[in-house]
C-alpha cells in the first residue's frame, strides 16, 4: 500500500480528477445532445423529401428514434459511470492508492465504436431512400 500523498500533492491529483470528471461530463452532453439529432434526423429527412419532391411517398424507416434514444440513454448511463469514477478516485486519492480504471475505458471505448457503426449502418441504409 502506498502511503498517502503530501496535502499540496493531494490537492493537485483531486484538481486533475474534477478535470477529467468535466470531460466526462462534455463528452456526455456531446453524446446526449447527437442522440437528440438522430432521432429528430427522420423528421427532418421526411420535411426536406415533401418539400424537394412533392406528392411522392416518404418511406419511413422508424429506426433515427430509437437509435437517437438510446445514444440519448447512453449518455445517461456514461453520466452515472462518470460520477462512480469520481467519487472512486477521490477515495484512492485519499488512500494514496490511485490506478488506472482500465475496465471502464475499454467498455465505453468499445460501446461508443458500436453505436458509431450503427450509425454508419443506418447512415448508408437511408441513403437511398431520397
Amino acid at each position: 500500500m502506498n502511503s498517502p500523498l503530501p496535502p499540496k500533492d493531494r490537492t493537485s491529483e483531486y484538481l486533475a480528477n474534477e478535470r477529467t470528471f468535466l470531460a466526462w461530463v462534455r463528452t456526455c452532453i456531446a453524446v446526449i445532445s447527437l442522440g437528440f439529432v438522430i432521432a429528430k434526423f427522420s423528421v427532418w429527412m421526411r420535411e426536406l423529401a415533401v418539400r424537394l419532391m412533392p406528392g411522392k411517398p416518404i418511406p419511413a424507416t422508424g429506426m433515427s428514434m430509437p437509435m437517437g434514444i438510446g445514444m440519448m440513454g447512453f449518455g445517461g448511463v456514461l453520466i452515472v459511470l462518470a460520477a462512480w469514477h469520481y467519487h472512486c478516485v477521490n477515495r484512492a486519492i485519499e488512500r494514496g492508492e490511485v490506478r488506472a480504471n482500465r475496465a471502464l475505458v475499454i467498455s465505453v471505448t468499445f460501446a461508443i465504436a458500436a453505436l458509431s457503426i450503427a450509425v454508419i449502418v443506418y447512415m448508408l441504409l437511408t441513403e437511398s431512400q431520397l
